[in-house]
């Protein structure tokens, strides 16, 4: 694989929106999910919300196969022990070439280095095929919950990269991750 992982910018803010919305429009139609219903969806991705993310401390990642954006994934900090891996988006096409596990192993190792103990993420329940994926690369299933304003439920799984005295997934994470959703 002729690929590279690189850290972005705000200038890649347009380039990662479309990447995420073009990468999560198959779970949208799949699931039934809307503009309306799932407004937070990543399948409806804006520029604003990569900005927004980056203001607040998000870290995007992306992986370029060939000089070309192929996947990103953004890495958020919860507290000093759990990170938070989010918008984990392959493009159709580039899928089953191993660009997402080595998106996952990169914010992975990157939590490592930042000192946290566990990276946690929130999955569609019902996705059982990405939920036995992140289990092959060593998540744990957790907690899953029905919000009201979502039309789908909510797992958390996470990954325990070192043994820490709490539990991997801080109380609210199903909540703060459910707000991505929204």
């Amino acid at each position: 694989m002729s690929s590279k992982i690189r850290i972005c910018t705000k200038e890649d803010s347009r380039i990662l929106a479309e990447i995420i919305r073009r990468s999560f429009q198959d779970v949208a139609e799949r699931f039934g999910l809307t503009k309306k219903n799932a407004p937070g969806h990543p399948s409806n991705c804006t520029v604003g919300w990569i900005r927004k993310g980056m203001e607040r401390g998000v870290t995007y990642f992306a992986i370029e196969d060939k000089n070309y954006v192929v996947g990103c994934v953004a890495l958020e900090r919860a507290n000093a022990e759990v990170c938070y891996l989010e918008r984990l988006a392959v493009l159709p096409a580039q899928r089953r070439r191993r660009f997402g596990k080595a998106l996952v192993e990169h914010v992975l190792s990157e939590a490592r280095l930042v000192g946290a103990h566990c990276v946690s993420i929130g999955i569609i329940a019902e996705h059982s095929e990405l939920k036995d994926w992140y289990k092959r690369l060593g998540f744990t299933e957790g907690e899953t919950k029905k919000f009201p304003d979502l039309p789908f439920r909510v797992t958390v799984m996470s990954y325990q990269i070192e043994k820490c005295c709490q539990q991997c997934a801080p109380r609210d994470a199903v909540e703060r991750i459910s707000d991505l959703c929204r």
